[in-house]
This record gives structure tokens, C-alpha cells and sequence, in this order.
């Protein structure tokens, strides 16, 4: 056990305050600064030889895995991991650069067994699973500080709120792609996982002690179970400012600049982003420029951008406009489930008045549960539930149209007694 490890062994009792008000801030226990890892830095694992040393070393660990990823987000294509930080009993920390040490299915075989955490599991699966990491069962501490009530559960305030430490909080946007890493990023990655068990550990008494202990496992089952998303359907209908576009021969514009982007961006390994702003991409839109000289006066498509950029993007404001009517995009896309709540009052006064009575009766058991509404059951589950109604709603049927939507056990059970009550009490606006 490290000093900082025993630090926070011994500061959990008292400084750990999920529930209630905090105590005032003249008895609250300033955070001791976390400044270097136990143990040191470890040296960055980049070749196939020394990566064999640190599977061998967390096969033979014991306990819990701590594990932690750094993408590039902002800078690179994509979200691919450029290190890795893992951190377990008897094996120690380690830093794995995925550049140079592509596949880390063997790693991931080697802790596959024993439980994972991780803070916010679901940003990190994804790049994880990239390269050959996927944990079968996880313990993930941003999403037990939300059941356990913390109104802040970033990683720093919950090291801090739970163990009473600080931790370094100046590199954890920057690009990580950069190579060799700088020893103070790499100093603040190791940290990252340095207390990752030991907070773990802290909210499971916290989560037993509010007796949510089993809602918990309920929710890290159902992540490391799920699959990894399918792609987004139009992801260019998400451009920033999408909503000033209205005609669907700007909106075919969108679409062309957007993917001519997504192409760049791909092919140069940057951020879509760096390549050209969204804001841009709307206002190229709006105003149709017939010529790159046009074009050139529209803010995003200022005078650094070459001419070569300028005739790049205006070949696909073009290929917009030469469209024929039957291929333009259609204003909006295919619902796949209710309309949004604020046409509800028009197309089905019933259901709107079900949905502000089932609202209300869950933003009162989520506050007496101390916990986030979102997480005592989604919003799209209620919507569903309130739009399509069961003909007649019971605790069975109701049960079943939550079982459906993909709620938990837990879930099912806290908040089925509410909803059918709201569904029978809500008045027949029709």
C-alpha cells in the first residue's frame, strides 16, 4: 500500500459525502495534493517484448484492474486510444502506448476475468475494445457516484470528495497523440489510476450503505454487456446550427460539405473540425455562393484558406445545387418512437397530460432516492410509455413495456408503482 493509498484509507470514513448536505467548507478537511505516483513513472510499453513483461506481470496481480484511456480528441480523426494506464495489486502501474503496441487482446485476456474500473466506462470502452480490451464484468465510479447522489463526479472531485486528495487537472485535453509523451502528461495519466481501486472501493461501503449496492452491479452489468453502438443514421444532420437550415437544397449542402470534410479529415488523420468549423459548414448553407470568390466572404472561409480549399469546398456546394429534387435530404429524419414532447399538446392531449403527471412522479422519487432522473429511468422510456400507453395499465403491463425499453430490474422495480399511477391519474384529455 502506497502512502497515498493509506492516506485514503484513512480519510474515507470521514470524507466521503454522497448524501445530505456537505459539511461547511471551515470543517471540511483541505485535499492533500496528489503530486507523483507511490511507485514513480512507469516507463512507457511501446514494443511487443516489453508488453509481454506487463501481461505476465497483471496475470499474476490479484484484485481489481484499474484502467484508463487518453484519446486525442480534438485534434485526431476518431477516437482510437493513444495510451492506456492499467494499475493492479502486485503488478503495479503501467503505461502502454497503443502506436507502437497495436493489439492488447492478449492484456485483455490476461485481466479478462477479474473486474475492471474505470471512471466513465462507456467514453473508454469503445477504443478499448478497439484493440482487443473488452472486460466482461466492471465497476464504473463516475456512474456509482451518481446512484450514491455526489453532485459531482468528475474524476478529481470525486478523489477529492471521497479520499481527500487533489488531483493534477491541467492535461487531460491535450493531444495525446503527440510523441514522445512529456513526462508531466504521463506523471498525470499514471495518477489517473493511481487511487482508481481505492475509490472504487469507498463507494461500494457508500452504495451498501444506501442499500444500492445491487442497483449498481445491475447497471455496470447491462455496460459491459452491451454492444458496441451501430453507426449513426445522417450523422451530418448534427452539424452545430443545423436547425437555422431549413430548405432541403440547403440542407443538401450541409451533407456535401459535411462528408467532403469527413473525407479530408479522415485522409489527413485530424479532427473534422480543424479541417473546417461547423459554423462555416451553416453558413455556406444559407448563402449558396456560386464561386469560391463568393465563398470566400463567408465567415469560416476567411483569407488563410487557399485557393485550392476554397475550389475543394465549393465543388461540393455545387454538387449540392446540381442535385435533382427526388435526391435532396428530407427535412427531418424518420422518428423511430414519439414526436418531441413540445408537439404533444397538439397531436395528443391525453398523452401529454400522462406525460406531465409521470414526470412529476419521477422527479419526486429520484430527488427522495438522492440520485439523477436519468439514471432512475431514461427519459425516452417514459416518453414511450406515456405515447403508447398499455390498453389497460397495471404493475404487470407496465412492468412489461419497461422490460421492453430495456430498463433494469432495479429500475423496474423503484418506479413501476409511480408510473401506473400516473398513467390512471392522469386526466383524459381527449
Amino acid at each position: 500500500m502506497t502512502d497515498a493509498q493509506k492516506t485514503a484509507a484513512d480519510t474515507t470514513d470521514t470524507t466521503l459525502r454522497a448524501a445530505g448536505d456537505p459539511p461547511p467548507p471551515d470543517t471540511r478537511p483541505a485535499p492533500v495534493p496528489l503530486l507523483e505516483p507511490g511507485e514513480g513513472i512507469p516507463p512507457v510499453t511501446a514494443t511487443e517484448e516489453a508488453l509481454a513483461e506487463v501481461v505476465a506481470a497483471f496475470a499474476a496481480g490479484t484484485g481489481p484492474v484499474a484502467v484508463d484511456a487518453e484519446r486525442a480528441s480534438g485534434y485526431r480523426y476518431g477516437q482510437r486510444a493513444y495510451l492506456v494506464q492499467l494499475r493492479r495489486e502486485g503488478a503495479g502501474s503501467a503505461l502502454i502506448d497503443p502506436v507502437g503496441c497495436p493489439d492488447l487482446s492478449a492484456l485483455g485476456e490476461a485481466i479478462g476475468d477479474a473486474e475492471w474500473v474505470l471512471h466513465a466506462a462507456t467514453q473508454d470502452l469503445p477504443c478499448l475494445r478497439d484493440i482487443g480490451m473488452t472486460p466482461s464484468r466492471l465497476f464504473d465510479t463516475e456512474l456509482a457516484g451518481r446512484l450514491a447522489g455526489f453532485a459531482r463526479v468528475g474524476l478529481g472531485a470525486m478523489v477529492e470528495n471521497v479520499l481527500g486528495f487533489a488531483l493534477e487537472k491541467g492535461h487531460s485535453a491535450v493531444d495525446w497523440s503527440t510523441r514522445p509523451l512529456p513526462e508531466p502528461w504521463l506523471r498525470y495519466a499514471t495518477l489517473d489510476v493511481e487511487l482508481l481501486v481505492d475509490l472504487r472501493d469507498a463507494l461500494e461501503e457508500e452504495l451498501t450503505r444506501q442499500g444500492k449496492l445491487e442497483w449498481a452491479r445491475q447497471e455496470f452489468a447491462a455496460i459491459a454487456a452491451a454492444p458496441p453502438p451501430p453507426p449513426r443514421k445522417d450523422p451530418w444532420r448534427r452539424t452545430s446550427g443545423m436547425h437555422k437550415v431549413r430548405r432541403r437544397r440547403q440542407m443538401a449542402v450541409v451533407r456535401e460539405l459535411w462528408t467532403a470534410r469527413d473525407q479530408v479529415a479522415q485522409r489527413r488523420d485530424i479532427s473534422p473540425g480543424k479541417v473546417l468549423g461547423d459554423t462555416a459548414i451553416v453558413e455556406a448553407a444559407l448563402h449558396l455562393p456560386q464561386s469560391s470568390h463568393a465563398l470566400a466572404a463567408l465567415p469560416g472561409f476567411g483569407h488563410r484558406m487557399g485557393r485550392r480549399q476554397l475550389e475543394q469546398w465549393q465543388a461540393a456546394i455545387d454538387r449540392a445545387r446540381a442535385l435533382p429534387e427526388s435526391e435532396l435530404p428530407q427535412p427531418g429524419q424518420p422518428l423511430n418512437g414519439p414526436p418531441p414532447p413540445r408537439a404533444w399538446a397538439d397531436k395528443d392531449p391525453a398523452a401529454a397530460a400522462r406525460l406531465s403527471a409521470a414526470r412529476a412522479a419521477v422527479t419526486a422519487l429520484a430527488e427522495q432516492l438522492n440520485l439523477p432522473q436519468e439514471n432512475l429511468i431514461t427519459p425516452d422510456t417514459v416518453r414511450r410509455l406515456c405515447w403508447n400507453p398499455p390498453a389497460v395499465p397495471t404493475p404487470e403491463s407496465v412492468t412489461a413495456v419497461l422490460a421492453e425499453h430495456g430498463a433494469r430490474p432495479w429500475q423496474i422495480e423503484q418506479v413501476t408503482p409511480i408510473l401506473t399511477e400516473a398513467l390512471l391519474a392522469a386526466p383524459d384529455a381527449g
